[in-house]
């Protein structure tokens, strides 16, 4: 790793050099820390990138200045650490520049303070535009070595006392980069899990989907999960642990949970070369958050509702209803973590409609209204559903689970998959009546009934028993 940091377009220069002359004048040292010279050092890129800065003292007043000389938005972060961020937009991107003070008396100790040696490296602003920048990073703890490693190492042992929420982080940055944790972090993290429920939730709700963003989602849930660390978060998994589900399952209920997500995770990769899906999974829910990160997360939610319908009828093992008591649990999970109307509202209906997709396959060939019903219902996470069902059905290999049933499966669903990305190409019909259509011919007031008609005759149009106003009005007159 030698020469310049090549990477930074004409426009991020400009505002860099803009930044070290603004330094130079107030006669202070800036340190570009953590995260860009990480992804720097790994070849990562992302669209907007954030800069984070550190200096010896008064850090606030500095970027408050920064600000008003470049013309960006300003916020106090931290006015007891002193920590404050500058954030510009400039064309089509936006440049976020955090300046904070050192967290000791010099570099050195403010980097001994940071998570992870591979975020503990630093570089003084104006070496960044030398012939060898390389050459002048600063990386006291290693990181670097650690980076060329693959591994997450945590720069002391009291890391996670300082901040528990750095357990799940150093999972998150496991997930996303593919790297391994040292042992001795794994050990720390454990023996510290507990304090996992002094953070907040909306912090522990970012790293938890950094996690389900990654294609490595299960190999870290499950080694969270080994380590007792996951239950902390969701407590309900104690209760799913070895409780068995009869002979068509090979996995108790939270072996199979896992083993779903495991099962997701390669039909996602399956599927990476079908645009359609694709396009579908990298839509964002929120401006954080795409489908695909929830898709997984409904995964893991799917069968939580287990363990509150446990019966056993006549010797056999029964969870019926678990799917409604799991859209409450799903909830109360989506309320802890502070998600948006609409996230909760895509969870509620994975978990409510999954297993609707093996009801239709239970025959080869499911009615057009079966078909309406199930898209209409499940509206715009139909298609995750779907692949949620698959999932779901290759994690079921018990004794019962026959080969010619979970073919049939696999080619409906596979058929219905097609038949939603070839609907959603084509322009909805418009509806042959109105509810003003339904007042004016007989003479109805305004009412729940005319919404349940029009329901209907959606239904019945789409499934082509219905294709004139005169034939709808007919069916119309027959309801009321």
């Amino acid at each position: 790793m030698t020469g310049k940091f090549l990477r930074f377009s004409l426009q991020e220069r400009k505002l860099l050099k803009g930044l070290l002359g603004f330094a130079k004048a107030n006669k202070v040292n800036l340190y570009l820390v953590g995260g860009i010279l990480r992804d720097e050092l790994l070849g990562r890129r992302k669209d907007d990138l954030d800069f984070d800065f550190c200096l010896k003292h008064k850090a606030i007043s500095f970027g408050r200045k920064f600000a008003r000389q470049i013309g960006a938005g300003f916020v106090v972060l931290d006015k007891e650490h002193g920590s404050c961020r500058a954030v510009k937009k400039a064309k089509d991107a936006i440049y976020t520049f955090d300046f904070t003070d050192f967290r000791g008396p010099n570099l050195e100790e403010d980097l001994l303070a940071r998570d992870f040696t591979i975020n503990a490296i630093a570089l003084e602003l104006d070496k960044l535009f030398c012939a060898k920048t390389y050459d002048y990073l600063i990386d006291y703890y290693n990181g670097r070595q650690d980076l060329q490693n693959k591994v997450i190492k945590v720069v002391h042992k009291d890391a996670f006392i300082e901040d528990p929420l750095r357990i799940l982080r150093a999972f998150s940055f496991a997930a996303v980069l593919g790297f391994s944790i040292e042992p001795k972090s794994m050990t720390l993290a454990k023996k510290e899990r507990n304090k996992l429920n002094t953070v907040s939730s909306e912090r522990v709700r970012e790293e938890l989907f950094r996690i389900m963003h990654s294609e490595n989602s299960y190999e870290c849930l499950k080694t969270l999960a080994e380590l007792k660390i996951l239950e902390i978060i969701f407590p309900e998994i104690r209760k799913m642990r070895g409780i068995g589900q009869g002979p068509y399952h090979h996995l108790d209920v939270w072996e199979h949970t896992l083993e779903t997500v495991r099962q997701l995770d390669i039909l996602l990769r399956d599927f990476g070369r079908n645009i359609d899906i694709v396009n579908y999974l990298n839509e964002y829910v929120t401006a954080d958050r795409k489908r695909i990160a929830l898709l997984r997360f409904g995964a893991f939610l799917h069968d939580f509702g287990k363990p509150v319908t446990l019966r056993h009828i006549k010797g056999k093992t029964v969870f019926h209803g678990h799917e409604r008591a799991g859209t409450k649990i799903a909830k109360e999970i989506a309320m802890r973590l502070k998600l948006s109307n609409d996230e909760t509202e895509a969870l509620v209906k994975m978990v409510l409609w999954h297993l609707r997709p093996g009801y239709l396959a239970d025959s080869e060939n499911p009615t057009a209204r079966a078909k309406f019903r199930y898209f209409r219902d499940a509206a715009g996470e139909a298609l995750g559903i779907l692949l949620l069902s698959l999932a779901d059905q290759r994690a079921t290999k018990g004794p019962l689970t026959t080969g010619k049933a979970a073919l049939q499966h696999e080619r409906v669903v596979a058929r219905l998959i097609k038949e939603y990305l070839t609907e959603k190409k084509e322009k909805k019909p418009k509806r042959l009546i109105t509810g003003d259509d339904l007042i004016k011919k007989f003479a109805l007031k305004p009412s729940p009934l005319i919404g349940r008609i029009l329901k209907e005759m959606e239904e019945l149009q789409a499934i082509g028993r219905v294709k004139t106003k005169e034939e709808a009005l007919r069916y119309a007159r027959k309801m009321i």
